[in-house]
């Protein structure tokens, strides 16, 4: 009896572990990180940095912060083009994803991955920081604000998970996140099934527009199924919401010009419940409402975005002007 119950279950288990182990190995293999890594705060932090050395040390550099089940290069391939030369632009991989270490269990959360990259901003020595996350990385966006608002002198939340939402997530994220079996469940499931399922999702997440042909190469989206990248993302996502609305009610003390983007066809993340929460409890939020768009605004309108940031850019160095003036900031105007 125990060798048929091998036969029937242990076998199968074993065989797609092995699969998972051998193409670890070539995934480990065929990409490899082209970027700097810093540690901080026991994580260490992947990142692309571009810098405008004559725009001087104090002017504003634009930090860029993927969503869930990402890494830096999907904001990469979105902005790099779109605006580099004209400001300094960093792009991270956000604790566990990409080629980003984990660290602690704190990383998993919006609050530890603020504190390692407000290590890795004080490291580079940038002084005033323009964060722009897209997503779940709003949610880190906001914390980074929260965490360091002497060096974060602007906010941009792009399709942005901020507020609380009706129900919970997708089950596969409980169950990659279990302690046990949420290991033995990415070791053997994530890798041959995340594969066959990838192309659907893509097409879902970029929804009304088509996701760009060359969207997987270029965001490298196998790492993304190493066993232990998925368990950082699931538990990322899992443990989201009671973060969030813990977050949430400090709300009112960022008070730093925000930008807040959505696409009016966004249902992956509803803009009924985080836009209209950002511009009810950020002082001095303006929205950008995108006609058609869906939940990857910066792939399918990155002129509008782009121009929208810079923008804000110039808003937080006026406003940085005047503080050095010793007058106060001036107050954004507020639309809805």
């Amino acid at each position: 009896m125990v060798l048929i119950g091998f036969l029937f279950i242990g076998a199968p288990v074993l065989a797609v572990f092995l699969y998972t182990l051998v193409q670890v190995r070539q995934i480990r293999q065929s990409y490899q990180p082209d970027g700097s890594v810093f540690e901080a705060g026991g994580v260490k932090l992947h990142y692309h940095l571009h810098s405008v050395p004559e725009k001087g040390k104090r002017a504003p550099v634009l930090v860029f912060l993927h969503g869930a089940s990402g890494n830096a290069y999907d904001m990469k391939m979105a902005f790099l083009e779109a605006l580099e030369g004209r400001h300094s632009l960093l792009f991270i991989d956000r604790p566990g994803l990409g080629f980003s270490s984990c660290g602690s269990p704190g990383s998993d959360l919006p609050g530890g991955q603020a504190d390692a990259i407000a290590g890795l901003l004080e490291a580079l020595e940038i002084e005033t920081a323009v964060v722009v996350g897209h997503s779940l990385g709003s949610a880190v966006t906001a914390a980074l604000g929260l965490a360091a608002p002497e060096r974060i002198k602007g906010l941009a939340f792009l399709a942005p998970v901020s507020h609380a939402w009706p129900g919970g997530v997708n089950w596969y994220y409980t169950v990659a996140a279990m302690p046990v079996i949420g290991a033995l469940f990415c070791w053997t499931l994530t890798l041959p099934v995340g594969g066959l399922l990838a192309p659907r999702a893509m097409t879902n997440v970029f929804l009304p527009d088509p996701a760009p042909q060359d969207y997987a190469d270029g965001i490298r989206l196998p790492l993304l199924f190493r066993p232990a990248s998925f368990r950082a993302n699931a538990r990322q996502i899992a443990f989201l919401k009671p973060e969030i609305i813990r977050q949430s009610r400090s709300y009112s003390k960022l008070q730093q010009p925000a930008l807040v983007v959505s696409g009016t066809q966004d249902t992956v993340v509803w803009p009924s419940i985080h836009c209209e929460g950002l511009l009810r409890d950020l002082p001095n939020a303006q929205l950008l409402m995108l006609d058609e768009a869906g939940h990857m605004p910066h792939h399918t309108h990155t002129e509008d975005i782009a121009k929208a940031l810079s923008q804000l850019v110039r808003q937080v160095e006026e406003a940085d002007t005047v503080e050095t003036d010793g007058d106060g900031a001036d107050q954004p105007v507020r639309t809805a």
